[in-house]
């Protein structure tokens, strides 16, 4: 049999569910977004990438609550965890005006991921400017990959399945 896989914030959702297949519908019990993933497609590319932090996140679950419920659920020990964000809007964003935006919700209502027009789009993005990303929930794995290529990153949630990314690339000094 295999060692037990330690559930922690970076832990992946694909090995997760591939370990610990019951923990699905743990997930679908705390929020109803969760049940994207019964979409093979969005499965297969979203549960590769994405990690509990970030599972916590989409779902609107504080991280410690999440990753002990699921913990608990395998029967592992229950730990302490720290969230670390700001909700205040970041100054790059009161002082930049949105120059494009992409409405996700069709794409993903689809079955698609946005991610490749994203960064499509972002490629030839001009620094100094704000790109707008809509979306029914926080696509996480997306704007992690979007910081990694050098972006600064916020997110708010206007409505409970309405939530506004921004991605601001500054200048180079």
């Amino acid at each position: 049999m295999n060692e037990p896989l330690m559930i922690t914030p970076e832990t992946k959702l694909g090995e997760l569910l591939e370990r610990y297949p019951h923990l699905e519908q743990t997930l679908l019990d705390h929020s109803p977004v969760f049940a994207k993933l019964k979409n093979p497609l969005l499965r297969r590319t979203v549960a590769k990438v994405a990690t509990v932090q970030q599972v916590a996140q989409v779902g609107g679950i504080p991280l410690a609550q999440l990753i002990n419920q699921l913990r608990t659920a395998v029967g592992q020990g229950q730990g302490e965890f720290s969230e670390s964000q700001s909700d205040a809007r970041p100054d790059w964003l009161h002082s930049h005006a949105v120059t494009a935006s992409l409405d996700a919700r069709p794409m993903l209502e689809a079955g698609e991921h946005p991610l490749g027009r994203v960064l499509n789009a972002l490629k030839d993005f001009p620094t100094d400017a704000v790109f707008e990303l809509v979306t029914p929930f926080s696509p996480a794995p997306l704007l992690e990959q979007v910081r990694q290529k050098g972006y600064l990153v916020f997110s708010e949630t206007v409505e409970p399945e309405l939530i506004k990314s921004y991605f601001f690339k500054p200048p180079q000094p």
